[in-house]
C-alpha cells in the first residue's frame, strides 16, 4: 500500500488558499533522498548529483538540491538560464543536450559547464560556435541491446543518442588537438529500472571505456557521468531500489576496473531527476463529475495538461482518494480530465473506494516528469506548484496561469488588449 506524505486535513487547508489542481512537493523527503544518494556514493571523493532541471524545472526546487551540494544537468538554453539564476556556475552545471543550437553551447560555455557533446559532429560545430573548453564529455552509445541477467532492459541501438566507440575515439583525438586536456564520459542506458544492478552494470561497461579510451588516445579521464535511469516503484507492489546497494556495486566495479588501470581518481556523476524528486510530489485534484454509462467515470479538474506520462506511455500512478485510505477498493472507475481526448485517463479500470463528487485524489510519484510535461491544449492552464516545507507551512512556489498568460503572446496583436 502506498501512502501520502500529506493527510486529508492538511489538504482541505490548503485548497482554502490554493484552488486544485495543484502539484505539491515535500521538502523533507526532497533532503533525505539527496542526502541517501550522496551516502551512497561518500567513497568516492569526486562524486556529484546533477540534479536533471528538465524533471522538475522550478528554482525553488534547485535552491532545495543546491543546500544539499548537487549540482545541476541542463539540456537547453532556458534552463542553462535557470541555473544561472539559482547561482550554479562553472562545474556545478552539466550541459548534456542533442540537435543543439549554437546559442545553448555558447552560454554553456560562457557559464564554465561541463558540456556533453551528443555527436561526432558536434565537435566542430562546438569549436565553430563556442571554442572547445578544456575538460569535455561524450555521451557513448553502445549499440545493439541492454541487458541485466539475460533480461532485456532497453535497445540503446534505435535511439538517437549518443556515438559509437570508434567515433568516441575520434572525438577524442580531435579534440586534444583543438585544446582539451581533461575528459568525461557519460551514457543513459535504461529508463525507469527498478533494479539495483542496473548502475553497477552501466558503470561497468563505461569503466572498461574509459580504460580503453586512456589507452589508445593517452587522455586523462576526469569522470564518468551514469547518467540516470534509477527508478522508483510507481506500483504499490513494486520495490523501493536501495540506492545504497546499488553505489556498493558501483564501489566494486570501480575497484575491479579502474584501479588496477592506475585510474583511482576518476571522479562519478550521476543524475538522478525521477529517483531524487518522483517520490516527493503529488498531483492533487478534486472530483468535478461521475459519469455512469458502459463504465464509471470520475472526471477530475486536472486533466493530461497537468500529467501527461499516462496519456503518452499508459504509465501508471497510483491514486489515494483523501480520507478513504482504510475504506474497501470495491469499485471500478476510470479517472479522466476533461481534455478532448480519449487517452485523457489517469487510470483505467482502476480498483478504489466509492467516490464522491467534491473528493480529493492524490496522485502519487508525480514529482519529476510531471507539472514539467504540461502542456496548453484545449486552452487548459497549467497549475500551481506548492512546496510543503520541513516546518509544515505551505509555499507557493509557482502560481497557476491565468487566461492572460495563454493570451501573452498575443501581444503584438491588438485582440486580447485592455479596453
Amino acid at each position: 500500500m502506498k501512502t501520502t506524505f500529506v493527510t486529508k486535513e492538511q489538504l482541505e487547508k490548503i485548497t482554502q488558499k490554493f484552488p486544485t489542481p495543484f502539484h505539491l512537493y515535500d521538502e523533507k523527503q526532497i533532503r533525505e533522498r539527496a542526502r541517501a544518494l550522496k551516502s551512497a556514493f561518500a567513497w568516492n571523493p569526486g562524486f556529484k548529483e546533477y540534479f536533471a532541471v528538465k524533471a522538475t524545472p522550478n528554482p525553488f526546487i534547485l535552491k532545495i538540491l543546491q543546500e544539499e551540494g548537487c549540482g545541476v544537468d541542463c539540456s537547453s538554453l532556458t534552463e542553462l538560464m535557470m541555473a544561472e539564476a539559482c547561482g550554479f556556475s562553472g562545474e556545478e552545471i552539466m550541459f548534456s543536450s542533442n540537435v543543439t543550437p549554437a546559442e545553448d553551447f555558447v552560454l554553456a560555455k560562457k557559464l564554465g559547464a561541463f558540456i556533453n557533446l551528443d555527436d561526432r559532429t558536434h565537435v566542430e560545430f562546438l569549436q565553430k560556435t563556442a571554442g572547445i573548453p578544456e575538460t569535455i564529455c561524450c555521451r557513448y552509445n553502445p549499440g545493439g541491446y541492454f541487458s541485466i541477467s539475460n533480461a532485456i532492459m532497453d535497445n540503446p541501438g534505435d535511439a538517437k543518442y549518443g556515438m559509437t566507440k570508434e567515433q568516441m575515439i575520434d572525438a577524442y583525438k580531435t579534440l586534444q588537438k583543438m585544446g582539451a586536456k581533461r575528459f568525461g564520459i557519460h551514457a543513459f542506458l535504461a529508463s525507469n529500472t527498478t533494479t539495483g544492478e542496473y548502475y553497477p552494470t552501466l558503470a561497468r561497461i563505461l569503466f572498461e571505456l574509459a580504460v580503453e579510451l586512456h589507452q589508445e588516445t593517452g587522455a586523462e579521464i576526469a569522470f564518468v557521468n551514469l547518467s540516470g535511469g534509477v527508478g522508483i516503484p510507481y506500483r504499490p507492489e513494486q520495490p523501493e531500489v536501495d540506492i545504497a546497494a546499488v553505489g556498493e556495486g558501483v564501489r566494486k566495479a570501480y575497484e575491479e576496473v579502474l584501479i588496477p588501470a592506475g585510474m583511482d581518481q576518476v571522479a562519478i556523476f550521476t543524475e538522478l531527476g525521477r529517483y531524487m524528486l518522483a517520490p516527493a510530489g503529488c498531483l492533487v485534484s478534486r472530483v468535478l463529475h461521475q459519469k455512469h454509462i458502459y463504465k464509471e467515470y470520475i472526471g477530475l479538474d486536472a486533466c493530461a495538461a497537468n500529467l501527461m506520462r499516462p496519456a503518452m506511455y499508459g504509465a501508471y500512478h497510483h491514486i489515494t482518494v483523501a480520507g478513504k485510505e482504510n475504506a474497501p477498493c470495491d469499485h471500478l472507475y476510470d479517472v479522466t480530465g476533461g481534455l478532448c481526448e480519449n487517452n485523457d485517463k489517469f487510470a483505467i479500470d482502476r480498483s478504489l473506494p466509492e467516490i464522491e463528487i467534491g473528493d480529493l485524489l492524490i496522485l502519487h510519484d508525480t514529482g519529476a516528469h510531471g507539472f514539467a510535461m504540461g502542456y496548453n491544449y484545449n486552452g487548459k492552464l497549467r497549475s500551481a506548484e506548492l512546496l510543503l516545507c520541513q516546518d509544515g507551512e505551505v509555499q507557493l512556489i509557482r502560481r497557476a496561469e491565468t487566461p492572460q498568460d495563454y493570451f501573452a503572446t498575443f501581444d503584438f496583436s491588438g485582440f486580447f488588449s485592455e479596453k
